[in-house]
Order: structure tokens, then C-alpha cells, then sequence
């Protein structure tokens, strides 16, 4: 039995996650549908997907599982276009970065006997320096030593969730099981924040008086600080994102204001002690966080009981292939 995944968006995320399937032979026929023609055609070239859809309501008819890598503005109408012609028991992911709105839409638009598996995809610690994005950065390693977060609404099938993790274990990455909640809370604190701040930091410098003579001396430590506002696909989509997430973005929006602050009432204050202080605990905390990021040895932690724990044990796959995915994998 081969399964029919479809992914929808051939960007940096929806093709690594192509790619990686590639290496798992003929256990997946992958259908590849992007708005852009030329794209998933690319996509196909470089080996991502096996076939291009271009009608979208098709391309996931047959499909068991189907994978929303679409900008985030763009998931509740691909929703919408898919809802009515999914087969029964699909199950339906996306990698979006906010899950509490994703599960909403899709407990309102899904007909019955189709599921929902939220995925927030952590890349490889050996991406985390890289700035490029789209088709162009896809990579077949792009999880391998990362992390997927897993979301799912309550009485989800058994199986459904099994299969997520059975596929996140295919790709080379490590499971957390999240509340949807929590995770919208950690997202915004980890991926929303630093995008803004750099944004705020551009708009705080470039144009200004000086910049014409400031863009000429700007060197690493402007390059690194302004790097996040390169990863969001549009201005519409991180907008999307934070405003969906409202409530967890200002939160960290005014720890972050209070933080820069302190840092400007030590300089008023002509405090070195203090900013010293405060400088050198955030140089402490960077380079603690980093260690631990690049030996990604993380424990694989709230594991729902029923859901294999073993990166050996693909229940769902190997059920579906008589035990064959386990047998491949171990050789």
C-alpha cells in the first residue's frame, strides 16, 4: 500500500518535507500543488513531489494525508476549497505558526470523519544561520535533529496522531506534544518577537537623519539584528500571524519594552554595574541556549499514551506496510 500525501505549498518547508520523503522509496506517492505553476513544477524537477496538481480540490481527492504549507492568510480559504473533497478518514496538517485560529477553522470547515494534526516545524541546528528561504532553500535535512511540535484537538483519532508522529519520525525529528494554547504562547515569544523587534529596529534606523552615511559603517551585529524581518514570506503574513495571536504577542511585546528599558535607565542612571549586569546575563543566556540548540538532546516529552515513543516503532506506517517500514528503516 502506497500513501497518497499531498502537499499544498512548495516553499522551503512544504518541499524539505517532499525531499525527505524521497528517500523513503515507493511507501509515498507525493502530489505537489502551489499557486505558482512554475514553482511546483521546479518542485517536481528537484524531486520534492512526483506528480503537479493544479486543480486543488483534485489534487487532494485521492490523498490520505495533506500537508498545509501555504502563508498563513492563505489557510482558512485553502480550507475552505479542500473541505468538501477530502475522502473519508484524511488527515489534515499544516505548519503554520499559530494553531489556536488553524484548530478553529478546521473544527468549522472539516466535515465529519476527517482529521486535524497541527505540525510547528523547528529546523535542523545546522540551518539555523541560513537567511535563505523558498523553494531555493529546500533541503532534504532541513529536520533532521529538530524538533516537530504536534497539536491536535481533543477526541482526535488514535491513529491520526500516530501517523503525525510516525511521519515527523521519518523526517529525522524529535516530537512535542503541545496544547495549542501554549504553543501560540511560545511562538510568539520565540518567532513572532524577534520579527518584530527587527522591524521595529529597521524602521527605528533606515531613512533616518544619518542613515546616509549609517548604511555604510552598519556591519555584522546590524546585519545579524535585522535578519528575522527576511524570514516571513510577506508583510500580510506576519501581520496575519501576530494579529491572530494578539494577546501572547503583547505580552511579550511589553516584556521586551520593559527589558530595553532597564537597559535605558542604567544609561540615564550612568550605572556600569547595572548594565554590566544586565549585558553580560544576556550574553550568558545566548550562548547557553545556543550550546543546547546545536547538541539538540532533547527529551522527547508529553508523549500522549498509545503514541509509539521509539524512533524504531512506526506503528501506523508499519501496520500499513506489514512491517516493512521498520525492516528498511533498521537496515
Amino acid at each position: 500500500m502506497t500513501i497518497r500525501i499531498t502537499i499544498v505549498g512548495l516553499g522551503q518547508i512544504g518541499a524539505s518535507i517532499g525531499l525527505a520523503l524521497a528517500e523513503h522509496g515507493d511507501m509515498f506517492r507525493r502530489t505537489g500543488h502551489d499557486r505558482n505553476l512554475e514553482t511546483a513544477r521546479r518542485a517536481q524537477k528537484m524531486g520534492a513531489i512526483d506528480q503537479v496538481a493544479i486543480n486543488l480540490p483534485s489534487a487532494v481527492r485521492e490523498s490520505d494525508v495533506i500537508l498545509l504549507a501555504v502563508p498563513l492568510e492563505e489557510m482558512r480559504t485553502t480550507l475552505e476549497a479542500i473541505a468538501q473533497d477530502l475522502k473519508e478518514d484524511a488527515v489534515v496538517m499544516d505548519t503554520g505558526p499559530v494553531k489556536v485560529a488553524m484548530a478553529a477553522w478546521a473544527g468549522e470547515l472539516l466535515p465529519e470523519k476527517r482529521h486535524y494534526i497541527g505540525l510547528t516545524p523547528v529546523i535542523s541546528p545546522a540551518y539555523l544561520r541560513q537567511l535563505d528561504s523558498g523553494l531555493e532553500a529546500a533541503r532534504p535535512d532541513l529536520f533532521k535533529r529538530g524538533m516537530f511540535a504536534i497539536v491536535s484537538p481533543p477526541n482526535t483519532s488514535a491513529d491520526a496522531l500516530q501517523l503525525a508522529a510516525d511521519l515527523t519520525k521519518l523526517l529525522g525529528a524529535d516530537l512535542l506534544f503541545a496544547d495549542p494554547v501554549e504553543l501560540d504562547s511560545l511562538m510568539a515569544a520565540t518567532h513572532l518577537l524577534p520579527q518584530l523587534v527587527a522591524a521595529a529596529l529597521l524602521n527605528a534606523t533606515v531613512d533616518r537623519p544619518g542613515w546616509r552615511e549609517a548604511r555604510k559603517l552598519a556591519g555584522q551585529s546590524y546585519a545579524e539584528a535585522t535578519a528575522p524581518g527576511a524570514h516571513y514570506s510577506s508583510a500580510k503574513s506576519l501581520s496575519s500571524a501576530v494579529l491572530l495571536n494578539r494577546e501572547n504577542v503583547l505580552r511579550v511585546m511589553d516584556g521586551a519594552i520593559s527589558a530595553l528599558q532597564a537597559l535605558r535607565d542604567d544609561i540615564q542612571r550612568d550605572d556600569s554595574g547595572s548594565l554590566e549586569t544586565h549585558l553580560e546575563n544576556a550574553q550568558l543566556s545566548q550562548a547557553r541556549w545556543l550550546k543546547e540548540r546545536l547538541a539538540a538532546n532533547w527529551a522527547t516529552e508529553g508523549i500522549p499514551e498509545g503514541v509509539a515513543k521509539s524512533t524504531e516503532n512506526y506503528s501506523v506506517l508499519a501496520r500499513l506496510f506489514g512491517g516493512g517500514l521498520k525492516r528498511k528503516d533498521r537496515k
